[in-house]
């Protein structure tokens, strides 16, 4: 249950259409979809809004990731935790005893924090102020045989769905090559949320000799919002 503290400077939970600045009002119509406890004092900063992961799909997500690994892999950690969606929805299942949660911006990662006391499980995730490409080698590499890291990066802003397939390449601010190669050396078992658009032949170079890439696409009313690629102990032969 989340406490009842003003939000900080920057943090907002918009009650009606009409406080809702134009360019995020779409997002704001839909956000009994982002978050279904949205009216018990769901938390946001304006850009939060672009890029939380919509409740169905995050728990389904979750679900998927709980069963993809095997029973060794007891850690998951949240690269990108934004205003806390798909954070919320790993606590939730149950799956981890462990859950590292990392958010470079700190009034975001207020959010976070809030919106899971919001859904009951904050005290289930440690949260991390800082740069997931610093953070996660300084404080995680010791635990990385048990752990799956997920990653869910900015996707370089709303442009990107104008391509009708996107080169993950020139994915800003973090490439595929970038991020692959950063979170591959902590552990081989590595999830990213990417694009529905993006370009399969891309990922398919990073199957090993004989493998397959799982490529799972997540859909709303009958249209995918985007996909994962699960890379490591999940990947089929």
């Amino acid at each position: 249950m989340a406490t009842s503290q003003e939000p900080p400077e920057g943090v907002h939970h918009y009650d009606s259409a009409e406080e809702v600045p134009w360019e995020i009002s779409k997002y704001w119509h839909q956000r009994h979809n982002i978050f279904s406890k949205y009216d018990d004092g769901v938390w946001m900063t304006h850009d939060a809004w672009f890029g939380v992961t919509p409740e169905p799909v995050a728990t389904r997500i979750a679900s998927d990731l709980a069963s993809a690994f095997p029973p060794t892999k007891t850690i998951l950690v949240d690269a990108f935790a934004g205003a806390g969606g798909n954070t919320i929805a790993f606590a939730l299942s149950g799956r981890w005893k462990q859950i590292f949660a990392i958010e470079k911006d700190p009034t975001v990662l207020a959010c976070a924090k809030h919106n899971a006391e919001v859904y009951g499980v904050a005290k289930r995730i440690f949260w991390i102020c800082g740069d997931a490409f610093t953070e996660i080698p300084k404080r995680l590499k010791q635990v990385g045989k048990s752990a799956v890291v997920f990653g869910s990066p900015p996707w370089g802003g709303p442009t990107y769905t104008d391509y009708e397939v996107f080169d993950l390449t020139v994915m800003g601010p973090y490439t595929l090559p970038f991020l692959y190669n950063s979170f591959s050396a902590i552990t081989p078992d590595v999830v990213l949320y990417l694009p529905r658009t993006s370009d399969l032949r891309q990922l398919a170079k990073y199957a090993k000799p004989g493998e397959r890439l799982q490529v799972t696409h997540y859909c709303m009313h009958g249209a995918s919002k985007a996909l994962c690629v699960f890379f490591g102990s999940f990947a089929a032969t």
